[in-house]
């Protein structure tokens, strides 16, 4: 065997060493974007034209929101949070319009205080898909029921729907099960 043919396979075989690595590297991340953005994953994967795309923009979207100086409410914050929740609740039975409004706006609240930066709520909502990717399904829904309802097209069962989308995502944002709680 030549020297040159010593050098020809042992770069072959380095590039397919790297071929692997790369493969697998690629198939990791894939698998942890997928796990941590759940049907978020899937979506961007539609709206972006494909899996390599998608996983770009998620990892944008992850690296924007390690900026952010996002903080845990403080016990009162939850506290009051907690209670206006109560009190939307409460008014759904007389006036759902009025309540999903006002609860569209309480998330709104709850993720400024907690420090998401102000933005459209196409914005808003990939930066909460980072930390809250399942929750974000229901807020997506909950939103366009918003939308609807201001033109007269959404149920009282809509708006039933979204008041528990709403409450999903705003558990989340005051830390996990400690919304009623706190407001007790």
């Amino acid at each position: 065997m030549t020297t040159t043919e010593l050098i020809i396979i042992v770069l072959v075989v380095a590039l397919v060493i790297l071929a692997v690595v790369w493969a697998v590297g690629r198939r990791k991340r894939t698998e942890r974007l997928r796990g941590k953005f759940g049907a978020e994953y899937g979506r961007a994967v539609e709206e972006r034209g494909g899996p390599a795309k998608a996983e770009e923009a998620l990892h944008q979207r992850e690296k924007r929101v390690a900026h952010y100086d996002l903080k845990p409410l403080s016990p009162e914050d939850r506290r009051g949070f907690g209670q206006e929740w109560e009190r939307l609740q409460a008014m759904f039975v007389d006036s759902p319009k009025d309540a999903t409004t006002r609860a569209d706006a309480l998330i709104g609240h709850v993720m400024s205080t907690r420090g998401y930066p102000e933005g459209p709520f196409d914005q808003r909502l990939e930066d909460l898909s980072v930390e809250h990717a399942e929750a974000v399904q229901g807020y997506r829904a909950a939103h366009e029921v918003a939308l609807r309802r201001a033109s007269g097209e959404a149920t009282t069962e809509d708006m039933r729907q979204a008041m528990i989308g709403y409450r999903r995502l705003l558990d989340e944002l005051l830390g996990a099960n400690e919304t009623m709680r706190q407001a007790s």
